[in-house]
């Protein structure tokens, strides 16, 4: 089997499909050659290419009001605050400790970063707290956030159990997550390093969110001098 005989069946895919049919076809070569089964890999010279993203959409203001609407405990508007605020994930806000919270200099650290503390979530952090110490006054966990099966042990709450509000809405905190990165990147502007300082994003990553955000700006922009040429066509 030679190379064009590798290239004959993706020849017919394009984008994503063409490249993980060339991704699996390699895979399977290299495999065969290591153990043996051929001398030759027809695979080895064949590049497979960037992975093709489509552009990072954000949320609609009807999409975030419902998810706001949905939140209704102390603990789920926190959540709520630290995925649309903070860009926290899910795992990042189960693993958060009391010790993380720093309500005198109003900072917060996420995954070790520390984070200045708006008045939002301010208020959210001390209604949970408040709600915290009623409910649970001689838990010795110290996660910031627990429930009735974790206040008596001192394990973290469960991904699951930090999602389930927010089941069934658009704006899930993982959505909120990638929406609020991406504004900061419509609004500072699409510049991939500040991305990553800020949020702690892979570079890849930070350069993902700046393209959408740069796509995002220049559609926006030809939308707007479609209209002001319609209305001068007008006048």
């Amino acid at each position: 089997m030679t190379r064009d005989d590798v290239l004959t069946h993706p020849k017919a895919l394009h984008g994503r499909h063409r490249r993980d049919q060339l991704i699996a076809l390699r895979s399977l070569f290299t495999w065969a050659k290591r153990n043996g089964l051929i001398f030759r890999n027809p695979t080895s010279r064949i590049k497979v290419g960037q992975n093709e993203y489509s552009v990072l959409q954000p949320l609609v203001p009807d999409q975030v009001n419902r998810a706001v609407a949905a939140a209704t405990t102390p603990a789920t508007r926190l959540i709520l605050a630290l995925a649309a605020v903070h860009a926290a994930r899910v795992a990042q806000i189960g693993t958060l400790m009391l010790d993380d919270v720093d309500i005198g200099n109003r900072r917060l650290t996420i995954a070790g970063r520390v984070r200045p503390l708006d008045e939002l979530t301010l208020k959210l952090l001390l209604d949970w707290l408040d709600h915290r110490h009623t409910r649970w006054p001689n838990t010795a966990n110290l996660h910031l956030l627990i429930n009735n099966q974790t206040a008596n042990r001192t394990t973290r709450v469960s991904n699951h159990c930090i999602s389930a509000a927010m089941r069934g809405q658009t704006a899930t905190p993982e959505r909120l997550r990638v929406d609020r990165q991406l504004e900061e990147a419509i609004v500072q502007g699409p510049d991939p390093l500040h991305l990553a300082e800020v949020f702690g994003l892979h570079e890849k990553t930070a350069m993902r969110y700046a393209d959408s955000a740069r796509r995002l700006l220049e559609t926006s922009a030809e939308s707007l001098n479609a209209v002001k040429s319609s209305v001068d066509d007008q006048r």
